[in-house]
C-alpha cells in the first residue's frame, strides 16, 4: 500500500498579525537595571546583610527564580571574605568548564586565574584509582592552588563531597566555597554537609536540588564586582 503523505503546508507569503514582534528593550544597561530592580522588588533583599544583597541579586538574575532567596545559606562573613580574596589575587577553582566560562573576566579585580582541571589527562585514571567520579578526581589537582582560593562548584555533588573529604584530611583551606551543585543524587546532601560544617571556610550555598553552573558563575561575578553600577 503506497504511503500517504500529509499535504504540504502552504507557503506563508505575509507575516500574520499574531507573529509581529512586540517592542522590546534593546539597551543592555537598561535591561540590567530593569532586571535588578525587579529582583529587588520581588525578593525582599533587605532581609539579607548589605554585602550579600549583590550576590543574591545576581543569583536570582541567573535563574529567574526569586524563590531561591528562601533557600540560600551562607556564613557570616562570606561576601566580605570572598571579595577580599579576589582583590588579593586568589585563583578561582571551578569544577567544570561551564562555571569558568560564565565568569566575567573584566570583573576580576586582580586578573585572577580561573582554573578548571576536569579535562586534564590524568583525571580519568585518578578517578579509577580513588573509585570516584572524574569531577571528584579533578579536585585533587587543586592542591597547590587551594590555600586562600575561591572555589566555585556548580555541577557535580561528588566534587563538593570530595573537597570536604580532602579538607578533613588536612588539605589547604580555600577562602570561600561556593556550593551550587545541581541534581537529584547528592546535590542537596553535599550542600547540607557544607552548611553543617564548612571546615573553617566561608561558604555560600543553595540548599536543595537546585543549583548549576550559571549560579556558581553568578556568585563569583557578584563577589568580584557586585552589581554593574558597583563595578
Amino acid at each position: 500500500m503506497p504511503e500517504i503523505l500529509p499535504p504540504e503546508a502552504p507557503a506563508i507569503t505575509t507575516r500574520p498579525e499574531s507573529l509581529i514582534l512586540r517592542p522590546y528593550e534593546k539597551d543592555p544597561s537598561a535591561i540590567y537595571a530593569a532586571s535588578f530592580a525587579t529582583v529587588r522588588a520581588e525578593a525582599r533583599l533587605e532581609r539579607f546583610p548589605p554585602a550579600m544583597q549583590p550576590v543574591m541579586t545576581r543569583l536570582i538574575h541567573s535563574c529567574g527564580m526569586v524563590e531561591i532567596a528562601d533557600r540560600l545559606s551562607f556564613s557570616e562573613r562570606a561576601a566580605e571574605v570572598g571579595h577580599a580574596a579576589l582583590k588579593a589575587g586568589a585563583p578561582v577553582l571551578c569544577d567544570c568548564e561551564m562555571v569558568g566560562a560564565g565568569i566575567i573576566r573584566r570583573y576580576l579585580p586582580a586578573g585572577n586565574e580561573v582554573i578548571v582541571t576536569l579535562n586534564e589527562s590524568s583525571v580519568p585514571e585518578r578517578a579509577k584509582e580513588i573509585g570516584n567520579t572524574r569531577s571528584a578526581a579533578a579536585v585533587e589537582l587543586w592542591k597547590d592552588h587551594l590555600a586562600g582560593a575561591v572555589v566555585a562548584i556548580g555541577n557535580a555533588p561528588t566534587a563538593l563531597f570530595h573537597l570536604l573529604e580532602l579538607l578533613d584530611q588536612g588539605w589547604p583551606k580555600p577562602a570561600i566555597i561556593l556550593g551550587f551543585p545541581v541534581g537529584f543524587i547528592g546535590a542537596a546532601e553535599s550542600k547540607a554537609e557544607l552548611a553543617r560544617d564548612a571546615r573553617g571556610c566561608e561558604y555560600i550555598a543553595l540548599r536543595g536540588r537546585r543549583g548549576g553552573s550559571a549560579m556558581a558563575s553568578a556568585a563569583v561575578n557578584a563577589l568580584a564586582a557586585g552589581l554593574p553600577e558597583d563595578a
